[in-house]
């Protein structure tokens, strides 16, 4: 088996530790959670009667409805008997419950699957099929589990016969299907043949034996396949020991012994027990032998012995302490989530053949670093010691379930067809709340591919985030360095994308000329020569600057291997902030039901009450420049069209032009950090007075709405305008919240400009490669910039701390003047 308990301390779990970790608190691991609101009496009412009764009379109608109205379609059985748990043996349904909660852990962390974990007394093969298919209606799917041959066979095989859902002994196939992939690329990078292979698999139980079937059906031939049980070889005409299971795999051969049946063979999988297999044996093998040693926790043969032996041995275990891991964990949650999202009828061949390719081309793949960190910064390439994806790289989902789904859909086992390129989508959006929220943004910046330039073109991870970022249409990426070093690193990290990437050396481009005596123009009033101003455009974070300012780019990317002073201090000399405002940076947290944006902790140090007023103005303006933009233009085209319309006597135009006006006031900026359940009251501010200013002084007792005026006091209006006052209530829609309602934190952030969007979708992928941080510049204005943080984290955009899914990260030390007069001439 690829997954058991390890009791002999190795793995470092003090029996202390572990019945602590059961027991304290809520007991057990898993909870049941409302999905809908239910603090009122109004929405128990919907929870529960009356109602409930509606979604129940259309499932009447209709079972398939179930899916719709219920959690059945996002809802799996883990079923066991307790009769073979894991290394434990026959210990009964009770006491396999831990396992079974633990197995919908997995579910649920790996592939967001919710699991009803159901320990049954039934040790015989009818009582148990007729309770688990007594089952149907409630579940999406069954997950066999730690039920023992031969009975688990004949369990299996009923159940997918006779019910219309899912079933899955991942005992048998699990294993099968990653070890399947392995066994793919192992033989890959020997040069050797699947069908010309000969393999020996050291057990005969239910796992080996739908190991060997599932190897058949990869392309090796059946005559060389050789099974070991505890009585040896299963060969023709043997008695002792033999089922009608293990009959279809007894050969014609003289070999009797487990190391007879080893000389001469190609792969050896084990799944039997500790020290079976002697480095005696792994030298006997053929040329590059291929051992899967499974067995758990401690395997036939350990990988050092079987490196001794053998160098040039490809080894794969079921620990996770040595290479290439075998974890089941690669294989049942994805397989489900696939199966599952197309409404499958059952788990066909096609359908975990499709599984086993998407994990072996998955492991030919660049490793992002977010995996390397999970494994204390070890790095994985193709090769004898990564022929298997690690079981913690949350590219699996991605790979997997699609190819299952698309499989059933091939097959015929698929209810319901989906568009992949959606559904990949919506996987991202399954993994966290930060791939959802940058989902919008990665949906703007497909809608026009911004150029983009990498001023650390040279750099492995950055090659690795253009090629992401080109593959998925979000821009045209910009490589500056020298070409002939990159376009190597291209064709070693196999970036296919980039191969017809722009890579510009600035001292050989043509513009080089013309943008030195741009920078020289610019800024010869603060100390620039000539001589200085071509020494500096040589570098390439100033040349890329000057692409965007110039409009040979749409954005940059940079500070990817220099201090955050450095990585700002070109942007910011020539792209420069908007006009009458300052450089600063926003960093956005994403929590379970919110997100927050919070300027500016990056660039200004020890701002005032009223800079920190600006800032947060300046933030939610970028937000909102959309809506304003379209006011302005809106309304100059409709005065034009008024104009033409009293021309011409037809007065029916004038309409457009007070819309869009009106449009315009309503999307004025609201200051927005709070929660959801939280009210933000904005009293109307006094003349050249800022929104926040107003609302910090004025704080009446008992409500901080302002009091109209009334009748006889200053101020009065006559009665037809008292209802035009400023909180009145903006129509839906526009981006806006009203003062006194609730305020969205990033209200109108659907209006952001298409390079912004582009820009922010950038950071997302370069954040999935990096550990450090970034700058990212749009042309007209300075997006925003990050300061060292402990721990792993990365993002080059204002879409940082979403993308790390991380707690805001502790501002490191930065290289700023700190006199007024210097800082506000550097931040210029």
């Amino acid at each position: 088996m690829a997954t058991s308990f390890d009791r002999s301390g190795k793995g470092k779990i003090r029996r202390e530790e572990a019945l602590a970790y059961h027991s304290s608190g809520r007991k057990g691991k898993v909870e049941v959670v409302p999905t809908k609101p239910c603090g009122t009496a109004r929405e128990l009412s919907l929870a529960y009667s009356p109602g409930v009764a509606e979604p129940c009379l259309e499932i009447a109608k209709d079972e398939q409805l179930s899916y719709m109205y219920t959690a059945r379609g996002n809802l799996v059985a883990v079923i066991s008997n307790g009769t073979a748990v894991l290394g434990l043996g026959d210990i009964g349904p009770a006491a396999a419950k831990p396992v079974m909660e633990g197995k919908g852990v997995l579910f649920k962390k790996f592939a967001d699957i919710d699991v009803y974990d159901i320990e049954l007394r039934a040790n015989d093969v009818d009582s148990f099929c007729n309770t688990v298919k007594a089952l149907e209606p409630t579940f999406g799917g069954v997950n066999l589990e730690d039920v023992k041959a031969p009975e688990c066979f004949l369990i299996e095989e009923r159940l997918k016969n006779e019910m219309q859902i899912p079933v899955f002994h991942d005992d048998q196939h699990g294993t099968a299907i990653i070890s399947g992939a392995a066994l793919l690329n192992a033989l890959e990078i020997c040069g050797k043949k699947i069908d010309r292979i000969r393999v020996v698999v050291s057990g005969a139980g239910a796992s080996a034996i739908a190991c060997s079937k599932f190897y058949i059906s990869l392309g090796v031939k059946k005559e060389n396949i050789l099974l070991v049980d505890s009585k040896g070889v299963l060969y023709k005409g043997r008695t002792e020991g033999m089922n009608p299971f293990k009959e279809p795999f007894a050969q014609e051969t003289r070999a009797r012994t487990l190391a007879d049946a080893l000389e001469g063979a190609d792969v050896l999988l084990g799944l039997s027990g500790k020290g079976l297999v002697t480095p005696r044996m792994v030298q006997s093998m053929a040329r590059s032998p291929i051992v899967f040693a499974l067995a758990n926790p401690d395997p036939e043969i350990t990988y050092p012995e079987a490196k001794e032996a053998r160098d040039d041995v490809i080894m794969a275990t079921g620990r996770s302490d040595y290479p290439n891991q075998v974890n089941n964990v690669l294989g049942f949650p994805f397989i489900f989530r696939g199966a599952l999202d197309v409404r499958a009828r059952a788990i066909t061949e096609e359908m975990k053949m499709a599984a086993t390719r998407a994990l072996a081309a998955l492991a030919k793949e660049q490793v992002p670093d977010s995996v390397s960190k999970a494994y204390g910064g070890e790095s994985f390439t193709f090769g004898p010691e990564y022929i298997i994806p690690k079981p913690f790289d949350s590219r699996v989902l991605l790979w997997v379930a699609p190819a299952v789904a698309e499989a059933a859909m091939a097959c015929g086992a698929a209810r319901q067809n989906i568009d992949l390129d959606r559904y990949k989508d919506e996987l991202r959006k399954r993994q966290s709340r930060a791939h959802e929220v940058m989902g919008v943004i990665f949906a703007k910046a497909k809608k026009r591919a911004a150029r983009i330039v990498f001023t650390e073109g040279n750099q492995p991870k950055i090659l690795q985030a253009a090629q992401i970022l080109k593959e998925e249409g979000i821009c045209e990426p910009i490589l500056l360095g020298h070409p002939d070093p990159i376009r190597a690193v291209i064709e070693e990290m196999r970036h296919n994308e980039l191969r017809d990437a722009k890579i510009i050396e600035p001292e050989q481009s043509d513009l080089f000329e013309k943008y030195t005596a741009a920078y020289y123009q610019m800024r010869q009033r603060r100390g620039i020569t000539p001589r200085e101003a071509r020494k500096r455009m040589l570098t390439r974070n100033y040349f890329g600057a000057m692409m965007v300012r110039e409009g040979a780019a749409d954005g940059l990317v940079t500070g990817l291997t220099m201090q955050y002073p450095e990585a700002i201090r070109a942007p910011l000399e020539i792209i420069r902030s908007r006009e009458g405002r300052k450089a600063g940076g926003v960093y956005i947290v994403v929590t379970k039901n919110d997100f927050k944006l919070f300027a500016d902790c990056t660039v200004n140090i020890d701002p005032t009450a009223e800079e920190l007023a600006e800032r947060g103005d300046a933030v939610v303006f970028e937000l909102r420049d959309g809506p304003r933009r379209i006011a302005r233009e809106g309304a100059t085209r409709s005065r034009a069209r008024a104009a033409a319309a009293a021309r011409s006597g037809d007065r029916r135009r004038d309409g457009g032009g007070r819309r869009h006006a009106r449009r315009g006031a309503r999307c004025l900026p609201l200051l927005a950090a709070h929660r959801r359940s939280q009210r933000l009251r904005l009293p109307r501010p006094r003349r050249r007075q800022h929104r926040l200013q107003a609302h910090l002084a004025h704080r009446p007792r008992g409500s901080d709405r302002p009091r109209a005026p009334r009748n006889g006091e200053a101020g009065q209006r006559p009665a037809d305008q008292r209802q035009r006052r400023c909180d009145r209530q903006p129509r839906r829609g526009h981006g806006a919240a009203r003062p006194g309602g609730r305020v969205p934190v990033l209200a109108g952030a659907n209006r952001l400009r298409r390079k912004s969007w582009a820009l922010c979708a950038c950071a997302s992928a370069c954040a999935m490669q990096s550990d450090t941080r970034s700058t990212v510049f749009a042309r007209t204005r300075l997006m925003a910039g990050l300061a060292p943080a402990r721990g792993p984290k990365a993002l080059f955009s204002s879409s940082a701390c979403a993308l790390s899914q991380k707690t805001l990260p502790t501002p490191g030390k930065v290289a700023i003047p700190r006199s007024p007069k210097a800082l506000e001439s550097w931040s210029r």
